[in-house]
């Protein structure tokens, strides 16, 4: 049962455009709710040249993922725009505001956007990381396996890395870089040795790159340590600002600030999910599609639940 539409009137505005907008986007237009998808363009995993772990697209390069994905939910009606939301407010509707003045309004939403990586400020960390220069075992480490690896101490998170890491290769170094050998733990040091991950203290001054390819590190006293790989700890951003405007309520974590949802990612404000990184530091590409659907099929269910009450009031 479809509401009467002005032009500018969708049932659902879903921001972003990543995995969990464009799946939330078809699950939505498969069930003839009509949705726009604002697509900022600027894909967290936009610097990996493929996504691994995710059954049937293990190896698929994340460009093309999303290119499925835009072409799928054109076929169901969906309209996309190369956008941003600049602002939103709440009312009868949402009242969402994009970048090039256009003024939509929404019964519900959806806020996929995602978060950004802060990298560690090292010279030639953000030139190559995607590709030697790496944040998570599960999504790279089968394709460098036995490659010797670098483990960047960034935080108090750095020793799990580390630890992680040592699963895919037996030559681990961790650089303490500006972690303090004496802030590691006894535990810290066991384990570390248990796993056969050698630290060096010093602080890491560059990268070294031969033939385009990470040669190994320098560090600030000259030495230098021949690697192929380098993992590093990069500060999650999350691109909550809508949320926060909505009045959202948030959740401090050592991975950021997210907001509180409940299973099928229903914020605090009714009427907004979010879904995908927008929730979580860990939200893998499966992860967040899986995220994408909840919500659209809780926001079907609502929309189609408050349609049916407002005909049977009159």
């Amino acid at each position: 049962m479809n509401k009467t539409y002005t032009d500018e009137l969708y049932d659902v505005v879903v921001v972003g455009g990543g995995a969990a907008g464009l799946s939330a986007a078809l699950v939505l237009g498969r069930a003839r709710r009509r949705t726009l998808v604002v697509d900022a363009g600027e894909p967290r995993n936009a610097p990996s040249s493929h996504m691994q772990g995710y059954l049937s697209r293990d190896g698929m390069s994340p460009a093309e993922f999303l290119a499925a994905g835009r072409e799928e939910i054109a076929r169901y009606g969906v309209e996309l725009v190369r956008d941003r939301v600049t602002d939103v407010s709440r009312g009868e509707d949402f009242t969402v505001v994009l970048g090039t003045g256009r003024t939509v309004r929404a019964r519900r939403l959806v806020v996929a956007t995602g978060l950004k990586d802060e990298l560690p400020a090292v010279p030639g960390v953000a030139e190559r990381f995607g590709r030697d220069v790496l944040h998570c075992p599960f999504c790279h480490g089968w394709e460098v396996r036995d490659e010797p690896f670098g483990v960047l101490a960034s935080g108090a998170t750095s020793v799990h890395q580390a630890l992680m890491v040592s699963q895919w290769s037996k030559d681990v170094t961790f650089f303490l870089h500006t972690v303090a050998e004496e802030e590691l733990s006894d535990q810290d040091l066991r384990r570390l040795a248990a796993a056969g991950v050698d630290v060096v203290p010093g602080e890491v001054a560059e990268l070294l790159v031969e033939d385009d390819r990470l040669a190994g590190v320098r560090l600030a006293d000259g030495s230098t340590h021949a690697r192929s790989v380098l993992y590093v700890g990069p500060r999650p951003v999350p691109q909550t600002g809508l949320l926060r405007r909505l009045g959202a309520e948030m959740n401090e974590t050592p991975f950021g600030t997210y907001p509180v949802v409940d299973a099928t990612g229903l914020t605090t404000v009714p009427g907004v999910w979010a879904a995908g990184n927008a929730i979580g530091f860990a939200e893998q590409v499966v992860h967040a599609a899986s995220g994408g659907y909840r919500a659209a099929a809780a926001i079907v269910g609502d929309l189609l639940m408050t349609d049916l009450d407002a005909a049977v009031t009159g």
